[in-house]
């Protein structure tokens, strides 16, 4: 890509069990454990938790972005995100995301077309779509 808007870079060491993770800018420091759900000590985040903030924050970035195109005003967005870890079957590990997304302002179908568009542009989506299992509602309305 030519036309980079922007590059985030981070030094991670130890992986999920006992690692460290630091952003290039110091913003961002955290301490990597396994959470107790997967046997683990816990005490720290994992890369679950980090996708799905990641994913929630620019999902609702990308709504503003459809709003603002679309002429109207997506008020007070909060958007509940889920990234389940499971098993494929063969050995490796999938992921799966659950975006509950909540659109005080915004009634019915148009809760939902926003939501939708959102996805097409979100950068997040465009990298799992095809990948793995993304399931959206909107003010509690399957998309």
């Amino acid at each position: 890509m030519a036309n980079k808007l922007y590059t985030a870079k981070a030094h991670v060491t130890g992986g999920r069990a006992e690692g460290h993770g630091v952003s290039s800018d110091g913003a961002l420091e955290v301490d990597l454990r396994v959470p107790p759900e997967m046997g683990g000590p816990g005490g720290g985040t994992n890369p679950e938790q980090l996708f799905a903030v990641g994913y929630a924050s620019c999902f609702e970035s990308a709504l503003g972005v459809v709003a603002r195109r679309a002429k109207a005003e997506s008020g007070d967005v909060a958007i509940d995100s889920e990234v389940s870890l499971s098993p494929d079957g063969k050995g490796g590990f999938v992921l799966s995301v659950a975006l509950d997304v909540t659109l005080p302002s915004v009634a019915g179908d148009a809760a939902v077309e926003l939501v939708r568009a959102a996805h097409e542009v979100c950068p997040y989506s465009n990298a799992t779509r095809g990948n793995i299992e993304v399931a959206l509602t909107a003010n509690g309305a399957p998309v």
